[in-house]
């Protein structure tokens, strides 16, 4: 269920987006709808998603992802969630107010930059955590673009 959602939310929902608005929009700026529908997903959905489940189902992100055991722990990894959920709505806002999508991908950006580096300092990775890897240094990637690109 992990993958599928990481894939529907950092892939297939951003790209399904770009495919059908970009035919529709007369002289369609790709850099602008790679940036507006990648945001929406994978930092709005997306963290949405996370931080609604890190807050009600705390144990999966402290025990499965980072294999601590602390039941303290959890504590953290709603604080977390709770944040998770401030970035989330700012994306999630920048399809109605578009001027808050270069902060919405400023902040994916840090957010999934920072996030990726220190899976990548962990030699010890699960495949979940792997996957995490992969996905928030991807999306820090295409946040990158879009603010250059832009």
């Amino acid at each position: 269920m992990y993958l599928g959602m990481i894939t529907l939310t950092m892939a297939v929902l951003p790209l399904l987006s770009i495919g059908i608005e970009y035919p529709l929009t007369p002289r369609g700026n790709l850099v602008f709808l790679v940036g507006k529908w990648f945001v929406f997903w994978a930092v709005g959905v997306r963290l949405l998603l996370a931080g609604l489940h890190q807050i009600f189902k705390p144990a999966f992100t402290s025990e499965t992802i980072f294999r601590i055991k602390d039941p303290d722990a959890r504590k953290i990894v709603m604080e977390l969630g709770f944040g998770n959920i401030a970035i989330a709505l700012v994306a999630l806002v920048s399809v109605y107010r578009t001027e808050w999508l270069t902060p919405a991908a400023f902040a994916g950006a840090v957010f999934y930059g920072l996030a990726g580096l220190q899976h990548l300092r962990n030699s010890e990775r699960t495949g979940i955590e792997n996957m995490a890897l992969a996905s928030d240094l991807f999306v820090a990637a295409i946040m990158i673009f879009y603010l250059v690109a832009r």
